[in-house]
């Protein structure tokens, strides 16, 4: 399942807003909200304030739970945060993008927009019945948020770091299980 461009960017960028509050929080500081804002295109207003800081640091648990509840109970969380914010979809067209659905003017605060973008990406989520596509990273040391857009729905590592780290494990234990192996076939021989 190929979900239009709109609804992956606002799911990546959902995962990566939960993300910031697990392990240490990369979400203290006005410049890590824009980078957050620059590294996920969002577009309108941004007041840069402690305010707005705190809004959008507010809304990171909620959206945890919202990215993984099933399907039924997503339903009421994404129809409250769309009628919190008096949601108006709308088709739009910009910076390159062919038409595409925004729902929350661009002079709205940009906690209101990211709840908002993150609601609408999981109405399609929902529809299509594509919550698998969504977990936790499949490293047991690890709390963040995965969203798999592969084709062969094969993704089951927040980055590539928590794969290695797992792929080196299995690794050693392959290894460190080798000499048993080998011992067992040397006794089966005799």
């Amino acid at each position: 399942m190929r979900f239009a461009h709109d609804t992956e960017m606002a799911l990546g960028a959902a995962v990566a807003l939960a993300n910031t509050a697990q392990g240490s929080d990369t979400l203290r500081t006005i410049d890590e909200l824009r980078g957050h804002v620059e590294r996920w295109g969002y577009t309108g207003r941004f007041d840069g304030d402690e305010a707005e800081l705190a809004s959008v640091r507010a809304l990171r648990a909620p959206i945890r739970d919202l990215l993984l509840a099933r399907r039924d109970d997503a339903v009421p969380i994404v129809n409250a945060m769309l009628a919190q914010a008096r949601a108006v979809p709308q088709l739009v067209r910009h910076e390159g993008y062919d038409w595409h659905i925004h729902a929350i003017a661009p002079d709205a605060p940009l906690v209101d927009r990211i709840q908002v973008e993150t609601a609408m990406a999981m109405i399609d989520v929902v529809r299509a019945d594509e919550l698998g596509r969504l977990g936790v990273c499949a490293d047991d040391g690890c709390a963040n948020l995965v969203v798999d857009l592969s084709r062969n729905r094969s993704r089951r590592y927040c980055s590539a770091a928590c794969g290695n780290r797992n792929a080196v494990a299995a690794y050693r234990a392959r290894k460190g299980a080798a000499p048993d192996l080998q011992e067992d076939l040397a006794k089966a021989g005799d």
